[in-house]
Protein backbone atom coordinates (compact mmCIF):
# COMPACT_ATOMS: atom_id res chain seq x y z
CA UNK A 1 0.00 0.00 0.00
CA UNK A 2 1.59 3.38 -1.27
CA UNK A 3 2.15 6.15 1.54
CA UNK A 4 0.29 9.28 1.42
CA UNK A 5 2.24 12.21 2.59
CA UNK A 6 0.12 15.32 3.32
CA UNK A 7 2.34 18.63 2.18
CA UNK A 8 2.47 19.27 6.09
CA UNK A 9 4.83 16.24 5.78
CA UNK A 10 6.76 17.22 3.37
CA UNK A 11 7.26 20.27 5.40
CA UNK A 12 8.78 18.67 7.80
CA UNK A 13 10.82 16.70 6.38
CA UNK A 14 12.57 19.66 5.26
CA UNK A 15 13.12 21.11 8.57
CA UNK A 16 15.70 23.08 8.89
CA UNK A 17 16.60 26.84 10.31
CA UNK A 18 18.92 25.35 13.46
CA UNK A 19 21.68 27.33 14.94
CA UNK A 20 24.29 24.43 13.37
CA UNK A 21 28.05 24.62 13.48
CA UNK A 22 30.23 24.99 10.73
CA UNK A 23 30.41 21.04 9.41
CA UNK A 24 33.55 19.29 8.23
CA UNK A 25 34.09 18.09 4.78
CA UNK A 26 32.94 13.83 5.21
CA UNK A 27 36.32 13.50 3.48
CA UNK A 28 38.08 14.56 6.54
CA UNK A 29 36.67 12.48 8.37
CA UNK A 30 37.50 8.86 9.00
CA UNK A 31 35.53 6.10 7.66
CA UNK A 32 32.74 4.50 10.03
CA UNK A 33 32.59 6.61 12.51
CA UNK A 34 29.28 8.56 14.13
CA UNK A 35 27.87 11.58 12.34
CA UNK A 36 29.76 14.31 13.87
CA UNK A 37 27.02 16.69 15.76
CA UNK A 38 27.52 19.17 13.23
CA UNK A 39 24.91 17.02 11.22
CA UNK A 40 21.17 16.14 11.84
CA UNK A 41 19.56 13.69 10.88
CA UNK A 42 15.80 14.66 9.89
CA UNK A 43 12.86 12.37 9.57
CA UNK A 44 9.23 11.72 8.78
CA UNK A 45 6.81 10.68 11.23
CA UNK A 46 5.39 7.18 10.96
CA UNK A 47 8.15 6.16 8.14
CA UNK A 48 11.25 3.91 8.32
CA UNK A 49 14.41 5.96 8.71
CA UNK A 50 16.76 5.72 5.90
CA UNK A 51 20.81 4.77 7.54
CA UNK A 52 23.53 6.83 6.74
CA UNK A 53 26.95 6.30 7.30
CA UNK A 54 30.54 7.31 6.59
CA UNK A 55 32.46 5.03 4.09
CA UNK A 56 35.63 4.64 2.39
CA UNK A 57 35.02 5.03 -1.50
CA UNK A 58 38.21 5.62 -4.09
CA UNK A 59 40.03 6.31 -0.98
CA UNK A 60 37.84 9.12 0.11
CA UNK A 61 35.54 9.21 3.25
CA UNK A 62 31.94 9.89 1.53
CA UNK A 63 28.24 9.91 3.20
CA UNK A 64 26.50 6.60 2.20
CA UNK A 65 22.74 6.30 2.30
CA UNK A 66 20.43 3.72 2.26
CA UNK A 67 16.85 3.80 1.40
CA UNK A 68 14.78 0.90 2.24
CA UNK A 69 11.05 1.43 1.98
CA UNK A 70 12.38 4.72 4.11
CA UNK A 71 13.08 8.23 3.80
CA UNK A 72 15.25 10.41 5.38
CA UNK A 73 17.58 14.35 4.74
CA UNK A 74 20.58 14.93 6.07
CA UNK A 75 20.64 18.24 7.22
CA UNK A 76 24.27 20.73 6.45
CA UNK A 77 24.28 24.17 8.09
CA UNK A 78 26.03 25.77 5.40
CA UNK A 79 24.68 29.39 4.59
CA UNK A 80 25.48 32.27 2.12
CA UNK A 81 24.30 35.57 2.23
CA UNK A 82 21.88 37.10 0.99
CA UNK A 83 22.28 37.73 -3.18
CA UNK A 84 21.41 41.71 -3.38
CA UNK A 85 24.16 41.89 -0.14
CA UNK A 86 26.55 39.71 -2.23
CA UNK A 87 26.16 42.51 -4.95
CA UNK A 88 24.12 40.29 -7.07
CA UNK A 89 27.35 37.77 -7.39
CA UNK A 90 26.91 33.72 -7.72
CA UNK A 91 26.92 31.76 -4.55
CA UNK A 92 28.14 28.45 -6.30
CA UNK A 93 27.02 24.72 -4.63
CA UNK A 94 29.71 21.71 -5.72
CA UNK A 95 29.44 18.43 -4.85
CA UNK A 96 29.55 14.84 -5.80
CA UNK A 97 26.95 12.04 -5.98
CA UNK A 98 26.32 8.88 -6.70
CA UNK A 99 23.62 6.16 -6.72
CA UNK A 100 23.32 2.14 -7.21
CA UNK A 101 19.97 2.26 -9.17
CA UNK A 102 16.99 4.10 -10.47
CA UNK A 103 13.67 4.20 -8.97
CA UNK A 104 11.51 2.22 -11.46
CA UNK A 105 8.31 3.37 -10.10
CA UNK A 106 9.08 6.82 -9.21
CA UNK A 107 7.16 10.05 -10.67
CA UNK A 108 8.57 13.14 -9.00
CA UNK A 109 5.61 15.31 -10.16
CA UNK A 110 2.73 12.31 -8.79
CA UNK A 111 2.09 12.01 -4.85
CA UNK A 112 1.62 8.50 -5.16
CA UNK A 113 5.18 7.92 -6.06
CA UNK A 114 7.35 10.92 -5.10
CA UNK A 115 10.33 9.26 -4.41
CA UNK A 116 14.11 10.07 -5.37
CA UNK A 117 17.31 8.04 -6.31
CA UNK A 118 19.19 11.11 -4.82
CA UNK A 119 18.58 14.80 -4.25
CA UNK A 120 20.12 18.26 -3.03
CA UNK A 121 17.33 20.37 -0.78
CA UNK A 122 18.61 24.33 -0.57
CA UNK A 123 16.56 26.09 1.75
CA UNK A 124 16.12 30.29 1.75
CA UNK A 125 15.30 32.65 4.25
CA UNK A 126 12.75 34.37 2.73
CA UNK A 127 10.35 36.57 4.95
CA UNK A 128 6.90 35.17 6.18
CA UNK A 129 5.38 38.41 5.81
CA UNK A 130 6.05 38.06 1.99
CA UNK A 131 3.81 35.79 1.33
CA UNK A 132 0.37 35.67 0.23
CA UNK A 133 -1.87 34.75 3.11
CA UNK A 134 -2.78 31.34 2.10
CA UNK A 135 0.63 30.39 2.40
CA UNK A 136 1.54 31.90 5.34
CA UNK A 137 -1.16 30.33 7.17
CA UNK A 138 0.72 26.99 6.02
CA UNK A 139 3.74 27.19 6.91
CA UNK A 140 2.78 28.65 10.65
CA UNK A 141 0.39 25.94 11.05
CA UNK A 142 3.30 23.38 9.73
CA UNK A 143 4.98 25.43 12.38
CA UNK A 144 3.14 25.22 14.83
CA UNK A 145 3.03 21.56 14.26
CA UNK A 146 6.32 20.28 13.74
CA UNK A 147 7.33 23.11 17.03
CA UNK A 148 10.51 24.58 15.20
CA UNK A 149 11.16 26.80 11.95
CA UNK A 150 9.84 25.39 8.59
CA UNK A 151 11.34 26.92 5.14
CA UNK A 152 9.59 29.41 3.44
CA UNK A 153 11.37 28.17 -0.23
CA UNK A 154 13.58 25.65 -1.05
CA UNK A 155 15.46 24.54 -4.10
CA UNK A 156 15.91 20.27 -4.58
CA UNK A 157 18.52 18.66 -7.06
CA UNK A 158 17.60 15.52 -8.00
CA UNK A 159 18.76 12.48 -10.02
CA UNK A 160 15.90 11.03 -11.38
CA UNK A 161 14.62 8.01 -13.53
CA UNK A 162 12.72 9.52 -16.27
CA UNK A 163 12.98 13.15 -16.81
CA UNK A 164 15.05 14.89 -19.11
CA UNK A 165 18.41 16.93 -17.62
CA UNK A 166 17.35 20.74 -17.07
CA UNK A 167 13.50 19.75 -16.29
CA UNK A 168 12.15 22.26 -13.51
CA UNK A 169 8.75 21.26 -11.37
CA UNK A 170 6.56 22.82 -8.48
CA UNK A 171 7.13 19.63 -5.78
CA UNK A 172 3.79 18.29 -6.47
CA UNK A 173 2.96 19.27 -2.46
CA UNK A 174 4.08 22.38 -2.30
CA UNK A 175 4.64 25.38 -4.72
CA UNK A 176 7.14 26.88 -2.77
CA UNK A 177 9.78 24.20 -3.95
CA UNK A 178 11.42 23.88 -7.50
CA UNK A 179 12.83 20.73 -8.37
CA UNK A 180 15.52 20.67 -10.89
CA UNK A 181 16.72 17.27 -12.37
CA UNK A 182 20.63 16.96 -12.53
CA UNK A 183 20.69 13.54 -13.85
CA UNK A 184 18.54 10.86 -15.51
CA UNK A 185 18.17 7.59 -15.85
CA UNK A 186 21.02 4.66 -15.97
CA UNK A 187 23.46 5.88 -17.69
CA UNK A 188 25.88 7.04 -15.16
CA UNK A 189 24.33 4.90 -12.47
CA UNK A 190 27.79 3.53 -10.59
CA UNK A 191 29.34 6.28 -11.60
CA UNK A 192 30.62 9.68 -9.24
CA UNK A 193 28.90 12.76 -10.73
CA UNK A 194 30.17 15.81 -9.93
CA UNK A 195 27.40 19.38 -9.63
CA UNK A 196 28.39 22.96 -9.80
CA UNK A 197 24.91 25.00 -9.05
CA UNK A 198 24.82 29.06 -8.96
CA UNK A 199 21.42 28.23 -6.21
CA UNK A 200 21.19 32.65 -6.68
CA UNK A 201 20.34 32.04 -10.73
CA UNK A 202 17.94 28.85 -9.82
CA UNK A 203 16.29 30.82 -6.89
CA UNK A 204 15.62 33.95 -9.11
CA UNK A 205 14.53 31.44 -11.69
CA UNK A 206 12.10 29.72 -9.88
CA UNK A 207 10.09 32.62 -7.79
CA UNK A 208 11.40 35.69 -9.56
CA UNK A 209 13.18 37.86 -7.47
CA UNK A 210 16.93 38.16 -5.97
CA UNK A 211 17.65 35.06 -3.43
CA UNK A 212 17.48 35.79 0.48
CA UNK A 213 19.95 33.93 2.70
CA UNK A 214 21.03 30.30 2.20
CA UNK A 215 19.86 28.92 6.02
CA UNK A 216 20.83 25.06 5.26
CA UNK A 217 21.11 21.99 2.93
CA UNK A 218 19.99 18.68 3.06
CA UNK A 219 21.35 15.38 1.15
CA UNK A 220 19.32 12.10 0.88
CA UNK A 221 17.13 10.29 -0.85
CA UNK A 222 13.54 8.25 -0.20
CA UNK A 223 11.40 5.34 -1.01
CA UNK A 224 8.57 4.72 0.95
CA UNK A 225 6.20 5.35 -1.74
CA UNK A 226 7.42 3.37 -3.88
CA UNK A 227 8.60 0.63 -1.84
CA UNK A 228 12.02 -0.09 -3.52
CA UNK A 229 15.35 0.28 -2.41
CA UNK A 230 18.30 2.57 -2.98
CA UNK A 231 21.46 3.66 -2.10
CA UNK A 232 23.26 6.97 -2.63
CA UNK A 233 26.79 8.31 -2.21
CA UNK A 234 27.83 11.86 -1.40
CA UNK A 235 30.95 13.48 -1.62
CA UNK A 236 31.96 16.84 0.00
CA UNK A 237 29.76 19.30 -0.25
CA UNK A 238 30.42 23.26 -0.24
CA UNK A 239 30.01 26.55 -1.93
CA UNK A 240 32.47 27.51 -3.69
CA UNK A 241 33.06 31.85 -3.23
Amino acid sequence: MKTRLSPIALLLFSILAWSGEVPPPFSSLPPGQALPKEFRIVTLPKIARNNFSLVADEGKTVLRVDSDNSAGSLDIPLTAPASDAAGGGKAVLEWRWKVNRMLDKADMEDKLDDDHSARVYVFFDVPLESLSFADRSKIKLARLVAGVEVPTAALCYVWDNKYRIGYKTWSPYTHRLRKIVLQSGPAHVGQWMTESRDVYADFRDAFGFDAPAVTSIAVGNDSDNTNERVTTWFGDISFRK
